[in-house]
């Protein structure tokens, strides 16, 4: 994997050049000691990934990162001293196209790297996505036969890069009256979900809470998957986290909330892919059109990245697709005709 740093403090680029060659098959593409310098060296040569500083000078991490997802689009690791400190700043870089954020490692006694497992962690985890080893991996057995009458229909919302300002855009075209259970899935870290909650609560007229085990999907609320493991609907109509597949490199996935939600949830619904790096939900989103749902993706002029709704499309998964502002209205008009019946 091709590496680029981003930091403009000499010695953080340094340790973070050893940390990157530390791994066999990891090499830096370039070093940028700002936003600036990054988005243009970006643009000339592509890395498979880019590690980004948030403060800097000239332009800082978080317009870097909407520069960068705009012209050159790539996979963005946030890498700062402090996420406690910059928090608001980690989110707002999220919005415009991060996957994820971890503290900056440091050079201890003797030399040593020390704090540098989760960069590690990360780019492993991204190194499998890219590869394409493991594929979504979700085993989609036959849907559950139960009566639906109790139960209320139900919005999926998948997204990764890009996504949390997405789903903000979407969340807000519905009312307080909305008669319908939306479920969540967006890649991002779960320290990182609290802070996604209170951002899409701004956003909407509806509840939002963090999705826990044995929750029971309720009109006008909405939950967010929060784990690293993936949050799936249960035979019992309950929403649980679960490890399997293993082998999926997308955490949480996408593609497990919508295709077990197909199989377990016996009243139609609607499902929408978002903005986001990949191809995670595209499987899962085309058996829920398979199974009457009404599937929408995003298109291409408004995603910070148009991979997986650019998947969902190709595979003729969406029965529509359509600009982000456009998407809510949308949901909402379906979601209101199913509670008719």
């Amino acid at each position: 994997m091709r590496v680029a740093i981003v930091n403009d403090l000499s010695l953080a680029r340094e340790v973070l050049r050893r940390l990157v060659l530390s791994v066999q098959g990891h090499s830096v593409a370039w070093l940028a000691e700002d936003g600036e310098e990054a988005v243009k060296k970006a643009a000339l040569d592509r890395p498979d990934a880019i590690l980004m500083d948030l403060v800097m000078p000239k332009l800082n991490g978080v317009d870097a990162t909407r520069q960068i997802m705009k012209q050159s689009a790539c996979p963005v690791l946030v890498v700062t001293s402090t996420i406690p400190g910059h928090y608001d700043l980690v989110i707002q870089a999220m919005g415009a196209g991060a996957l994820d954020a971890v503290e900056t490692p440091v050079m201890g006694p003797g030399g040593a790297i020390q704090n540098g497992e989760k960069v590690l962690a990360r780019l492993a985890k991204l190194g499998e996505a890219l590869s394409g080893m493991a594929g979504s991996g979700v085993m989609l057995s036959p849907r559950c036969a139960a009566p639906a009458a109790d139960l209320p229909p139900l919005v999926l919302l998948g997204a990764s890069t890009g996504g949390p300002d997405a789903l903000g855009v979407v969340l807000s075209a519905f009312p307080a009256s909305f008669p319908a259970a939306v479920v969540i899935s967006q890649h991002i870290g779960m320290e990182f979900t609290p802070g996604l909650m209170m951002q899409l609560a701004s956003r909407t007229s509806l509840a939002v809470k963090i999705a826990r085990d044995g929750d029971k999907p309720t009109a006008g609320t909405v939950y967010i998957a929060a784990s690293d493991d993936h949050l799936e609907l249960t035979a019992d109509r309950v929403l649980r986290y679960t490890p399997n597949p293993l082998s999926c490199p997308y955490r949480p996935s996408v593609d497990v909330l919508f295709g077990t939600a197909g199989r377990c949830w016996p009243r139609l619904g609607v499902a929408a892919l978002l903005t986001g790096m990949g191809t995670d939900g595209a499987d899962g989103l085309l058996r829920l059109r398979g199974l009457g749902w009404h599937t929408i993706a995003q298109d291409e002029a408004t995603c910070v990245v148009y991979g997986m709704p650019k998947a969902a499309a190709e595979k003729r998964a969406a029965a529509e697709v359509l600009p982000l502002r456009e998407i809510g209205p949308a949901l909402l008009a379906r979601i209101l005709r199913i509670a008719k019946h």
